[in-house]
Order: C-alpha cells, then sequence, then structure tokens
C-alpha cells in the first residue's frame, strides 16, 4: 500500500494527451494578456451587457493605463486595490497593475466599512480603482483620512455601457450613480487612458514578486492577505488549460457571473479565458433569470460555478424558457457538489459537469475531476499537473498516510502561496515542510482521486463519535423534496455536540422531521441522524460567491438563543 501516488500511477489515470509531471510555465503575468492580443488581438475578448472589447483593445488599454500609473509612482511595492464588479475594468486594470510590478489587492464591493478600512490598513493599499456607482464610491470616499487611502482612480460606468443605455442610465438611474467630490485624491480612469504611451520594462521576478494580495479567513480564521506570486497566479492558470484540454482558443465563450474579485472566479472565468482567448460573456452580479436569459442568447460553452448556482437553475420555475444546450462544460467549485445536483443539471443541459477543489492559498485550483475520462461523482478528482497532494496523519501533522486512509489534505504545487502578508504565525502554522494544510478531511483512492470528507473545523464530535455534515447533506440530498441543507454541530451539555439540519424544501413539496429520519435512516448512522431539524421557506443564507454558508446560519442560531 503506497503513502503517496507515484506518477506511474497518474500516468494510469489520467486521460490520454495530459501528463502530470508536464513543465509548468513561469512568467510574469502580464505576458499571459500580451502573448492572447498578439495570437488573437482581432477576437472578442469581453461582452458586458451589449458593449464589447477585442482581445487587442484590452491589451491597448492596458498598456495605457500602466504607463500613466507608472507616471504617478506605482510600481514595486506599492498595492493598488480593485473595489468593482465584474466588468471590462476590472480586467484591464487587473493586468495594468501587474504590468507596473506592483501587487493588486482585491476588495468585495459588498464589504462593510469596518471590513474595508480593516483590508486596506492591513495591506498598505494607497490607491484604489472603483467606479462612479454610489454603492461602491460613497463607501471608498469615507476611507480618506480614516485609512491610508490617499489615491482614488474612478471610473465612468456609463462608458461601458452600449448606445443607447449609456444615455438612459443617468436618467433612469440616477440615484446608481454618485454624487463626486472633486478633489485632489482623485483621478479620472477615461484620462488616464488618453494617450499613446507604453509602459517602461519592469524586471519581474515570477517566482518571488508578489501580484496578488488575495484577502481570505484562510485555515486559521482572521482574515489575512494570501501572498500569490506571478508564478502562482500563472502556474494555475496553465495548470487548468492542461488540465480542461479540449477548448478552441479564439473561437469560444466563457460565462462570467462568479465575481472576479473571488480567487475561483479569476483563474477559472479571467485567467483561463485571458490564456484561452475565450469571449468574456458577464454580468456584473449573479441574478438567476438575467443568467439564464444570456445564457439562452449569446450561447456561452463554459460556466464555472458554486453548487448552490447549479442547484438554482436546476429548480427554477420557468426553466423550459431557456435554452442552455451551448454549455458544454460547467466546472464546480467553492464548495463540495452534491451528486443529485450534478446528475440534474447535466440531465437538463446536456453538459459535462466536474467538481474541483481549491482554496485561496493555492490560487486556487488543487484538482478536478478529467473532462474526458473518469468523472467520479462526489470526489474532487485527481490533483492537477505538478500538484502532490499527501493525506496526512492530523494528529502529528508529519507522518503521510496510506492510499485509503483518512487524514489532512496537504498540497504541494507551483501554486502553492508564498505566505500570509505580515503574518508569519499564521504562515508557519499552515505551510510546513513544503505543504500546504488546508485543514480539509479526505482519503485518496486507488486511483489517486481524492474525496474530501469534510473540514476540520466543521466536524461534529457527538458522544466522542465523529460526523461529518458533508456526509449527512448528501443524504439530506438525495431525497426528491429538498432544494437546499445545511448541517451543522450546536454545542450540547450531555454530548458535547448535537447534529442540527436546515432545510429548505423544494416548490410545492412537503416533508415532516419524521418522514426525513425516517428516509435517512437506511442511509446514515445513528449519530450521525440530525436531533433537529429546521424547515425553512426562504433560501438558506450564502456568500458572497452563493454558496452556503454554514458559518452564518450558525451566526443566525447563535443570534437567535
Amino acid at each position: 500500500m503506497t503513502a503517496f501516488p507515484s506518477p506511474d500511477l497518474y500516468r494510469r489515470s489520467y486521460p490520454p494527451g495530459i501528463k502530470w509531471d508536464a513543465i509548468i510555465p513561469s512568467y510574469p503575468l502580464f505576458d499571459m494578456l500580451e502573448n492572447t492580443a498578439k495570437a488573437h488581438g482581432h477576437r472578442p475578448a469581453f461582452d458586458f451587457l451589449g458593449f464589447k472589447m477585442t482581445w487587442g483593445e484590452v491589451y491597448d488599454e492596458a498598456q495605457r493605463l500602466a504607463h500613466s500609473l507608472q507616471q504617478r509612482g506605482i510600481g514595486k511595492g506599492r498595492k493598488v486595490g480593485l473595489f468593482l464588479p465584474n466588468c471590462p475594468y476590472y480586467l484591464i486594470a487587473y493586468y495594468a497593475i501587474a504590468r507596473t510590478g506592483a501587487t493588486i489587492v482585491n476588495y468585495n464591493p459588498l464589504y462593510s466599512e469596518k471590513e474595508l478600512a480593516h483590508q486596506i490598513n492591513d495591506s498598505a493599499t494607497d490607491t484604489i480603482i472603483t467606479s462612479d456607482l454610489s454603492m461602491l464610491y460613497d463607501k471608498i470616499k469615507k476611507m480618506f483620512g480614516t485609512t491610508c487611502l490617499e489615491h482614488l482612480i474612478l471610473c465612468k460606468f456609463t462608458d461601458i455601457l452600449p448606445f443607447p443605455k449609456n444615455i438612459l442610465f443617468p436618467i433612469l438611474k440616477k440615484q446608481d450613480l454618485a454624487d463626486i467630490e472633486y478633489d485632489g485624491t482623485l483621478a479620472w480612469y477615461h484620462d488616464l487612458i488618453n494617450h499613446d504611451g507604453v509602459p517602461k520594462s519592469v524586471d519581474i521576478d515570477p517566482v518571488n514578486d508578489i501580484v496578488l494580495l488575495q484577502y481570505t479567513g484562510g485555515t486559521t480564521g482572521t482574515p489575512k492577505g494570501a501572498m500569490l506570486t506571478h508564478q502562482n497566479v500563472v502556474a494555475n492558470a496553465e495548470q487548468s488549460v492542461m488540465w480542461l484540454d479540449g477548448v478552441k482558443p479564439g473561437e469560444e465563450k466563457m460565462l462570467g457571473v462568479l465575481p472576479f474579485f473571488h480567487v475561483f472566479a479569476m483563474t477559472a472565468v479571467m485567467n483561463f479565458s485571458v490564456r484561452n482567448a475565450l469571449e468574456i460573456i458577464a454580468l456584473p452580479r449573479f441574478e438567476l433569470e438575467a443568467t439564464l436569459k444570456l445564457i439562452h442568447k449569446k450561447k456561452p460553452h463554459y460556466f464555472p460555478a458554486v453548487p448552490a448556482i447549479y442547484n438554482a437553475v436546476n429548480n427554477y420555475k420557468k426553466l423550459k424558457k431557456f435554452d442552455l444546450k451551448s454549455l458544454k462544460s460547467c466546472i464546480s467549485g467553492g464548495a463540495p457538489l452534491p451528486v443529485e445536483v450534478k446528475k440534474t443539471f447535466e440531465r437538463i443541459t446536456g453538459c459535462t459537469v466536474v467538481e474541483g477543489y481549491g482554496l485561496t492559498e493555492s490560487s486556487p485550483v488543487v484538482s478536478a475531476n478529467p473532462l474526458r475520462g473518469t468523472n467520479k461523482p462526489g470526489s474532487i478528482g485527481l490533483p492537477v499537473p505538478g500538484t502532490i497532494v499527501e493525506i496526512i496523519n492530523p494528529d502529528d501533522k508529519t507522518t503521510v498516510l496510506p492510499i485509503g486512509e483518512r487524514g489532512e489534505l496537504c498540497v504541494r504545487g507551483p501554486q502553492v502561496m508564498k505566505g500570509y502578508w505580515n503574518k508569519p504565525e499564521d504562515t508557519a502554522a499552515v505551510l510546513k515542510n513544503g505543504r500546504l494544510h488546508t485543514g480539509d478531511v479526505a482519503i485518496m483512492d486507488e486511483e489517486g482521486y481524492i474525496f474530501i470528507v469534510d473540514r476540520l473545523k466543521d466536524m461534529i464530535i457527538t458522544n466522542g463519535y465523529n460526523v461529518y455534515p458533508r456526509n449527512v447533506e448528501e443524504a439530506i440530498y438525495a431525497h426528491d423534496a429538498v432544494e437546499e441543507c445545511i448541517v451543522a454541530g450546536l454545542p450540547d451539555q450531555a454530548r458535547g455536540e448535537i447534529v442540527k439540519a436546515w432545510i429548505k424544501l423544494k416548490s410545492g413539496e412537503s416533508l415532516t422531521a419524521e418522514q426525513l429520519k425516517e428516509f435517512l435512516s437506511s442511509r446514515i448512522s445513528p449519530m450521525e441522524m440530525p436531533r433537529q431539524i429546521e424547515f425553512r421557506d426562504k433560501p438558506l443564507p450564502k456568500t458572497m460567491i452563493g454558496k452556503l454558508s454554514r458559518k452564518d446560519i450558525l451566526a443566525e442560531e447563535k443570534a437567535n438563543k
């Protein structure tokens, strides 16, 4: 019984033409956009609500913005924030910042003022690029004088709307546009690209230079900035291209409804599309009916999403109105993909849904099921090329366990972060002996496929027995009446913890706790059986990228005590 799957095992398990030991390219991030513009400059790059740009236009605008950023002193050592929804500005600014050698800092547009202020100060962001939408500008303006923020670059939202939307928006949506205060902190994006300048060359060390601070709760709870190098981000895009082969560069379309500021969408939607010259069909945020209309009209081929989005599509009452048959492949990540959700979505669309796995600290992709070859439901697939996954004894944090044994999933590869920004103790806690300790409990089978059992921190211990929420959730999802489900542990004086399930039923369905328990009796053990079951009429809480949030539902439970 081997402890680590050898390359020989992957050679047997990998689809034909994909090599686990392939050479993973390493180069400055901006080169990815430059290479695509040279090869496919005339091809469509972005379609935002009907406003379109080619790859040549995106590249040219990124070059001009990079030149102006350099003129403002932005380069190595500086942090530039992006506080934007999915739109062309995000793509252009992201690559322009990388071109200067500065570090990108992603900000969630839904951040509270407190969260925004903390990240600005923690990262030492002195410049932020945002838009003149009031929901963004009004928050950012309050950061001046109270944080280290000094400069603001403002993008006009109407400049990326096609005619006549660009004319009608200020009239019909006037309340959505901010009242701008003109002072020395402000520069307009359109002024910064209104020239023919070319940025100065910058000596980039892909292995060591930090291109991105991606904030995350990480594996230790407190928000912190994962330091991702040019090599990390580029390697993960290249690994994804190798793994998800069969894409036709310059000919196909990517649906972008996951937020680009989230690391999953950054790689699986944006950078994957840049590397393959796919046209990005984007919405500023996910809305179910708008997304279905977009698929029906624009005919995208790829649709990365979280399981909750696929589940929402499956259960939409008016789904038959929309033709979704253009979809070829869908990559599910961000949360465990229930088998029933996968099967239903594939049956509806005819596409292949592959579950993958990743985390911010690995840029994020670690593994995925192959598009060709064995696609194992419930598995997060095989490690992508150049990636070593080991199952480690969670007690001693060093012993590699044999195949088939349960332990902590650990990762080595070119996509693994350099560490946490200004957090040496947190870095030391997760990066040990060259491994990234993920905090996820997993097993690996004889073919090298990985199965996540649960998060170490989410594991429920009831009467000394380990209960893994994912296992209980999978059993509950098997019931035809269930639309959404979250399982978590609640404190209990007698047992330590008890299992509770929160459930939203499909429209028109009915189910009692007793009926559900009877259904589950042959599927899970008595120790796993939920002691409490709460049915809700409204959707269960979700995170910023749309995955079900165990953290939020436990906070609600605590607040209601």
